[in-house]
């Protein structure tokens, strides 16, 4: 190889080493990061575009939401009562009615009761109309009712938890009577008094069977039966079929 061939042979490396490396495309970095806090208030000005687009959709939307359904003849609020209030035995009632039909069809058997919980009940029902926009105020989670079976013993840990809670938890179809020592003097399920070796179903929140508000009892049941029905869904559907609520505070679970 003369001089000539080895300088260009050494030159023709060089510019491809070259242009090969001058092409590598470094990664990029973030050196800095930095925002600011915008608050939410009436000084941010709408745009007129996309006020115009939703007008129409919110209009509707609040049309079936303030449809009347149904008609209340005075307020009711969780607060109203001791150990069962009116708003909850209505709701309590509500899903008995609502699920049980459910249930039936899927399992051939009937709900012996139901249990709520007094926190669930996130607002009043006012005087007046019932509407859509009720059942959201009132039930605002996207709880759904399951049928949980337990055994007497997971029901006794319940009645004692109800009585330790000493709260307006929504039952129905149970009925739980103390003395005024709060100690147990009375249970009837369906009317009848709790029996050793059967088991019970007990319509509730999904929240609930999976031990919300520390109701471990609900642990390890007999089995489990999704209804896929969100307790506000039954909310509305019992309103659309009923004219006039009458809902009352009652004895199904009383301190004597």
């Amino acid at each position: 190889m003369n001089l000539l061939s080895y300088t260009i042979k050494h030159f023709v490396i060089f510019i491809t080493l070259f242009l090969i490396y001058s092409c590598d495309k470094h990664p990029d970095y973030v050196s800095k990061i930095s925002g600011k806090e915008i608050h939410i208030t009436d000084s941010l000005k709408s745009v007129d575009s996309i006020e115009n687009f939703i007008k129409p959709y919110r209009s509707h939307i609040n049309d079936v939401l303030d449809e009347a359904l149904a008609y209340s003849p005075e307020a009711l609020s969780k607060s109203d009562g001791e150990l069962n209030t009116a708003i909850g035995n209505l709701l309590a009632d509500i899903v008995m009615e609502q699920t049980n039909p459910v249930f039936k069809s899927r399992t051939g058997k009937n709900i012996d009761f139901v249990l709520l919980n007094h926190g669930g009940i996130r607002s009043i029902i006012s005087k007046g109309n019932i509407t859509t926009r009720t059942a959201y105020q009132v039930m605002p989670f996207e709880n759904k009712v399951v049928v949980v079976e337990i055994t007497t013993d997971k029901l006794q840990e319940m009645i004692n938890y109800l009585i330790k809670s000493n709260r307006a938890h929504p039952v129905s179809g149970i009925k739980i009577v103390l003395n005024d020592n709060n100690s147990l003097q009375n249970v009837l399920v369906q009317g009848k008094p709790i029996e050793k070796d059967k088991t019970y179903f007990v319509a509730t929140s999904d929240y609930l069977s999976n031990m919300g508000d520390n109701m471990t009892f609900f642990s390890n049941p007999v089995s489990i039966t999704e209804t896929d029905y969100l307790i506000r869904n039954e909310m509305i559907d019992y309103f659309k079929k009923t004219d006039t609520i009458k809902p009352i505070i009652d004895d199904r679970f009383i301190r004597l």
